[in-house]
């Protein structure tokens, strides 16, 4: 079994991640709020929002535990799939039929790749700089 090597991700890569979270996240909330539409259809595309970043941070945690020979149960990694695609397909069906201009249903779609791109690197450098700080105290008591 092949030994694997904990990298701290650098501090630029955290703060772009983060970056990347809240101005995808923050964009698509004030762009929610200053919308003029039914107070339902807020309320559908901020679940949908919420539903996504849930379902991609499963996502990366149980692809990642699978890497780490961490047991995964078949059902929780293809719920998580499942998940984020349908977040994916409602966010598509929901601008599709909307009455919003082009622009504004483009600004939605790419606030919310952004925001689950960004969440899913968050976790991803949640969970190495964790790995890390593990293995030096590790390596501290060997020593």
């Amino acid at each position: 079994m092949a030994q694997v090597v904990s990298q701290k991700p650098s501090a630029a890569f955290i703060a772009a991640s983060w970056v990347a979270l809240g101005i995808g996240m923050i964009g698509y909330l004030v762009g929610l709020s200053r919308a003029e539409m039914l107070l339902s259809e807020k309320g559908y595309y901020f679940t949908i929002l919420m539903y996504g970043l849930f379902a991609v941070i499963s996502v990366q945690k149980s692809v990642r535990d699978k890497l780490e020979n961490v047991p995964v149960t078949d059902i929780y990694y293809g719920i998580s799939w499942f998940s984020t695609i349908l977040s994916i397909v409602l966010l598509t069906v929901g601008l599709w039929n909307a009455s919003m201009l082009p622009s504004e249903k483009g600004f939605y779609a790419f606030a919310f790749i952004l925001a689950l791109f960004g969440a899913v690197a968050v976790q991803k450098n949640t969970r190495d700089t964790h790995a890390h700080e593990r293995a030096i105290s590790a390596d501290e008591r060997v020593e």
